[in-house]
């Protein structure tokens, strides 16, 4: 049995247990209950009530930090609503064009759900700790916002999930929203006295359990909260959000960035078995950072050096893995008779004369002219000396699936007429994109190098806060872990993305441990930035929606003057919003399915 099968039998046992022990009343007895028909426990206390009180002594403080929740919120609501209504649009003018987009992780049910270990771009640890904060910022400031305009809190306590996942406050939502309209059992005139009895004492009951289940008596008459004070509460979660998520996007983006530096492109993607990399000790996932005693910043420095050397000079070369340096001596070996290098075609610029001549993504150059391309480095070397409407002779390694003429050495040649490079000189423009990840293969050692650009990659990372000043910059930093910046997505720096850095300056002492703050601040600041945008929709149950209905409820009531007419118009407007956005989000999801089946 895996660990996948395992975790799941212990999740569905735990359900069991939970179904159980509330079907019996056992968790009521204890006032615990369950959230909905999940098995997520709510564990409420009354302690820690008073400090609420304290934290909200500075009342002008939290009405205004609440009202600019207010303003936040509206903007929030609009962007949203723009961005469903926008995907919506786009994936209806699909299914008219017949390019409807294939199922895939983008639109994915489990995706929709922030939940780690269920949301593939979410890790599990990262996002359980920002998952955490999100949730305990949220409640606890509708919490103390309810107590700065006089409103009960009945409990608090902690969300419960095989482990806590965090945390909520339980606001009196009679108070909150306004008294509910009580529905009494009634008895049917023919009952009998047993039935009567048995009705008095379930009503004693549930009266005494009403009375005393919160330490908090109410000694006096439920008053609803005026529309403004409940706007106050309803916004405070969504403020609460944004602040947290602009203060750790500020440390991230700032000192933390800041004290990141690329340590090399150069990383070991493979090793030829029996090659002096091989009997050097050379490993998989090894960067090389130093050969002799030049430095190696990119996977060019390393094939620039080595090109002034000669089979059988011997080189040291310096690699880190798992932050272990270690030296390696080997001799360079002669590039096998027949080796055929190449640079791997990651895309074609739409119009350009490569786009023009039929060259496709996967293809691979190995010749321009009389230059054969071994490595990324050939290519620009060459593609400098180019001019304007010359014309090159381009000869690729089509994919597998390639239907175009061959030669017999199994290439497929174009003649192509360059166009100009940019008005500022004169040198050939081939359209061809190689991409961040390109691999160099270096058959002198016999070991192929990814090279991620790890220095472009971190200042493009730094260049988003200053795009925010237009929507692209919001755009790219709401699908950053998603999308990143070319579809990889950027889940912070673990796993083999973390070894192409190190820490410099104030951080160098903690190590790996920078790694760890930057990716808590990332999930920290994106989780509550999502969750902060997510409850501005307006829609019921949503913090926006209940705000919409009631800015709703205010506008028509200037017109009519009429509490009843206005509440009617305003429930119907948020009851319509609400089932146009849940209806637009299954239609986003269901509409890939859908356009494979007609």
């Amino acid at each position: 049995m895996n660990g996948t099968s395992i975790a799941l039998s212990i999740f569905l046992l735990y359900w069991f247990a939970v179904s159980v022990l509330d079907r019996k009343g056992i968790l009521e007895k204890y006032n615990i209950s369950t959230f909905g028909p999940l098995p997520i426990l709510m564990i409420r206390t009354t302690k820690g009530l008073k400090l609420l009180d304290v934290l909200a002594r500075p009342k002008s403080y939290w009405r205004n930090f609440a009202n600019l929740g207010i303003l936040l919120m509206f903007a929030g609501m609009i962007a949203m609503f723009l961005v469903v209504a926008l995907s919506d649009i786009g994936l209806y003018t699909s299914f008219l064009n017949g390019n409807v987009p294939e199922p895939g992780k983008y639109n994915s049910p489990r995706n929709i759900f922030l939940i780690p270990g269920l949301n593939e771009f979410i890790p599990f640890t990262w996002g359980i700790i920002a998952l955490i904060v999100t949730l305990v910022v949220h409640e606890f400031s509708h919490a103390i916002l309810c107590r700065v305009e006089g409103i009960r809190v009945k409990s608090m306590g902690i969300l419960y999930a095989l482990v806590p996942i965090g945390g909520f406050a339980e606001p009196d939502d009679e108070q909150l929203f306004g008294p509910k309209e009580k529905t009494e059992r009634k008895l049917p005139l023919t009952a009998t006295i047993e039935e009567i009895e048995e009705w008095e004492k379930e009503e004693k009951i549930r009266q005494e359990t009403e009375e005393t289940r919160y330490a908090e008596p109410k000694s006096n008459p439920v008053i609803g909260a005026t529309r403004t004070q409940r706007a106050r509460v309803l916004a405070a979660g969504v403020m609460a959000n944004f602040s947290v998520a602009f203060i750790a996007f500020l440390l991230f983006f700032g000192p933390v960035l800041g004290a990141i530096a690329p340590l090399s492109d150069a990383m070991i993607l493979s090793v030829n078995e029996s090659s002096p990399a091989d009997h050097a000790g050379l490993e998989k996932g090894m960067i090389i950072t130093q050969i002799n005693d030049t430095n190696i910043t990119t996977a060019g420095d390393l094939q620039t050096y080595l090109e002034k050397t000669r089979p059988g000079d011997t080189v040291r070369i310096y690699a880190v893995k798992n932050d272990t340096v270690s030296m390696h001596d080997l001799q360079v070996a002669s590039v096998p008779g027949g080796y055929i290098g190449g640079v791997l075609v990651g895309g074609v610029v739409s119009g350009s004369p490569a786009d023009a001549a039929g060259i496709e993504t996967g293809m691979t150059m190995i010749r321009i002219n009389n230059t054969e391309m071994q490595n990324i480095s050939s290519f620009v070397s060459f593609m400098e000396t180019t001019r304007a409407n010359q014309t090159v002779e381009v000869e690729l390694l089509p994919p597998e699936n390639y239907t175009g003429n061959l030669t017999e050495r199994g290439t497929v040649v174009f003649d192509v007429p360059l166009s100009s490079n940019s008005s500022d000189n004169d040198h050939g423009f081939l359209g061809v994109i190689y991409g961040n990840n390109a691999v160099m293969k270096l058959p002198m050692l016999g070991i192929s190098v990814l090279m991620p650009q790890a220095k472009v990659y971190l200042e493009a990372l730094k260049q988003i806060p200053s795009l925010l000043t237009i929507p692209t910059g919001w755009i790219i930093l709401f699908g950053l872990p998603i999308y990143g910046f070319a579809g990889e997505g950027f889940r912070g720096f673990s796993g083999t993305f973390m070894q192409f850095f190190h820490p410099v300056g104030w951080a160098e002492p903690l190590g790996i441990g920078i790694f760890w703050i930057a990716n808590t601040l990332l999930w920290v600041g994106w989780l509550n930035f999502y969750v902060g945008l997510f409850n501005c929709l307006p829609a019921v149950p949503l913090d926006g929606g209940h705000v919409f209905r009631d800015s709703t409820y205010s506008f028509v009531y200037r017109f009519t003057r009429n509490d009843s007419i206005s509440e009617k118009v305003s429930n119907s407007i948020t009851a319509s919003f609400s089932m146009l956005i849940l209806f637009s989000f299954i239609f986003m999801i269901l509409g890939p399915y859908i356009g494979q089946w007609i």
